[in-house]
């Protein structure tokens, strides 16, 4: 691992947001990086003041009580004699209808994970000098920087003609993994697109909005990509369309 990739995972390091195999892989340079150790002090030095600050503000007992009653009433727990006679009515389709909530439950939960993860990463690209590693309008010096550092060969395209245009790539960390970022300009407006392997099976695109931001998840030519900005959300379905389009065309 390079001080470059390294950059990228130190804020989820901190954040207890690493799988144990990067964690391992970080842990390792910094042992051997002064200069990516100092960095990481720095951060959880800064931390350790905020959590000291004792930021957290408790909301108010009538307040608390409001938000207490504009949420759902549990269900009641059905007793063992009430669960023991649905079971035998219905074995199999309560185990089926359980295992399919179960399974949308988790997905659901680790999509908004990641929806969660990309605007963090939309967000820390907007500091200074972080929102790109190589910053260049052209599409064939920004495509071959990623070669050799992820799994995949992120899709690189030039959209200058329809009214976004490329401005340069990074990496980045969605998911506990690193992943490709390129970054596209709509007027004032900063689009990235994160690039990450594709699921085996495919997922229909989806247009989300978070804390004031719209993602747009699809696939295309193999990869998972995430547009996230604060453009729109009409825009950022035609910025889709055009990146789509300019694929299929090879440009």
């Amino acid at each position: 691992m390079n001080c470059e990739e390294a950059r990228v995972l130190i804020h989820p390091l901190i954040d207890g947001e690493l799988d144990a195999q990067h964690a391992r892989a970080i842990e390792a340079h910094l042992e051997s990086c002064a200069s990516c150790s100092g960095e990481l002090s720095g951060l959880r030095e800064l931390q350790n003041k905020i959590a000291a600050a004792h930021l957290a503000y408790r909301a108010p007992n009538p307040l608390r009580r409001r938000i207490a009653d504009a949420l759902p009433r549990p269900f009641a727990r059905p007793s063992r004699r009430e669960w023991l006679k649905g079971f035998a009515s219905g074995a199999g389709l309560s185990v089926a209808a359980a295992s399919g909530a179960f399974l949308l439950l988790a997905r659901n939960d680790t999509d908004q994970l990641i929806l969660s993860d990309v605007i963090s990463a939309h967000l820390r690209s907007l500091e200074p000098d972080h929102l790109t590693d190589v910053r260049s309008s052209d599409r064939h010096n920004v495509k071959p920087w990623f070669a050799g550092k992820l799994g995949v060969a992120p899709p690189v395209v030039d959209l200058t003609a329809e009214g976004f245009e490329l401005a340069g790539g990074r990496l980045d960390a969605i998911g506990g993994r690193i992943v490709a970022a390129i970054v596209y300009l709509r007027r004032n407006h900063i689009i990235n697109l994160f690039a990450a392997p594709a699921a085996v099976k495919p997922q229909p695109p989806v247009m989300e909005n978070m804390n004031g931001f719209n993602i747009r998840h699809w696939q295309a030519a193999g990869v998972s990509l995430w547009a996230v900005g604060d453009i729109n959300a009409s825009e950022l379905e035609e910025f889709s369309r055009q990146f789509d389009a300019a694929l299929q065309k090879g440009t």
